[in-house]
């Protein structure tokens, strides 16, 4: 469970400090899907950087199975980061100097999970086995992307947290990616919590969530 309770965050600027989350609350039993909207700067990113660990709110808290994150000295955080969340971005993050394969695997080898007949089955889902020996450059972007999704699921994480996973994809790439990435999730027993723009991929998932003036909106169907 991942339960977000009246969670503020703001970030000084030369006027004072800028409030971007007013009271934030959420609550998702794991294995759920949400899409995350809202306008740009609205705080999506901010959510995801607080759940993931890599920030801390002003106040509020989050929760994962009963224990709030910010309770967690940093090594905790640090192995909730490699066990706990698997992460996407629009940006990739692939690290050039590894193959596919050692991307795959980067993630579950560093949260000591490392599964090879999961990540060869992840490789094969996301089209991806006969490009083990490949490196990142020589991929296209669609390519990278499928990477980067197998190398977040690879630790089988508890939570996907994605943002704008297919932002820079077409639509057609866009729809096929989005597809493989909740078919695996589900495979994974992961939940994720996705940040997108476009109601049309949000619609995808079981449930959306429009984060306006600082406060999350939910809303089904």
């Amino acid at each position: 469970m991942l339960a977000i309770e009246n969670l503020h965050k703001s970030f000084p600027t030369p006027q004072g400090p800028l409030p971007v989350l007013q009271g934030v609350d959420l609550c998702l039993p794991r294995g759920s899907s949400l899409a995350l909207m809202g306008e740009s700067g609205s705080g999506k990113s901010t959510l995801l950087h607080l759940i993931a660990g890599l920030d801390r709110a002003d106040s509020g808290r989050i929760m994962v199975d009963g224990v709030a994150l910010d309770s967690r000295a940093e090594a905790s955080l640090a192995q909730w980061r490699r066990q706990g969340i698997g992460l996407v971005f629009q940006q990739y993050n692939l690290i050039s100097s590894l193959d596919v394969g050692s991307n795959l695997a980067f993630q579950a080898r560093l949260a000591d999970r490392h599964d090879p007949a999961w990540v060869a089955h992840l490789a094969h889902r996301l089209g991806l086995a006969q490009l083990l020996a490949h490196y990142p450059e020589q991929l296209s972007g669609g390519q990278q992307q499928r990477v980067a999704i197998g190398r977040a699921l690879a630790g089988r994480p508890a939570w996907l947290l994605a943002d704008e996973p297919t932002g820079s994809l077409d639509e057609a790439s866009s729809d096929e990616v989005l597809s493989l990435l909740l078919q695996l999730v589900d495979e994974a027993g992961s939940g994720v919590l996705m940040v997108t723009h476009s109601p049309r991929l949000a619609a995808r998932l079981q449930q959306r969530c429009y984060l306006r003036a600082g406060r999350v909106q939910a809303g089904k169907g």
